[in-house]
């Protein structure tokens, strides 16, 4: 398996400094603040980041396994909500995710969910975070 790179740097102090994060060979470069990252601020942040990871994870799971199971998926949808609390502490992701998944019925999906949140690399990567919720709906 390959090795996945990512950079950030951080220039000056928490409040008034500011850096960028890279991902890959520049495919995406960001820039965030401590307003970025704690309040409103323009840019973006490493909970974000770590946001759309698990949402891109996830979605690549369900949709392997779901495929594996006879169910080939027309899309998944992912969308992280990734909480961080005074400490500062991520203290819980959701998951939102819409799939198509053509003559599957709800409870095999459900499951085929349930079985992607704990087997998803990144999912087994955050289980320091106390709460992981998934909340899936098949859509047409």
């Amino acid at each position: 398996m390959a090795i996945r790179h990512s950079t950030a740097v951080w220039n000056g102090n928490l409040t008034e400094g500011a850096g960028t994060m890279t991902i890959g060979k520049d495919w995406y470069t960001g820039t965030f603040t401590r307003a970025s990252r704690f309040a409103d601020g323009q840019g973006t942040n490493p909970e974000e980041l770590l946001g759309a990871a698990h949402a891109g994870c996830f979605s690549m799971y369900l949709a392997a396994i779901l495929s594996k199971s006879g169910f080939t998926p027309t899309q998944i949808r992912t969308q992280a909500e990734v909480s961080i609390v005074d400490g500062p502490v991520i203290d819980r992701i959701t998951l939102h995710t819409q799939a198509n998944v053509p003559n599957v019925d709800e409870a095999t999906f459900q499951d085929h969910v349930t079985r992607a949140k704990k087997e998803c690399p990144v999912s087994k990567a955050l289980a320091a975070v106390p709460e992981i919720q998934v909340n899936a709906k098949l859509v047409n």
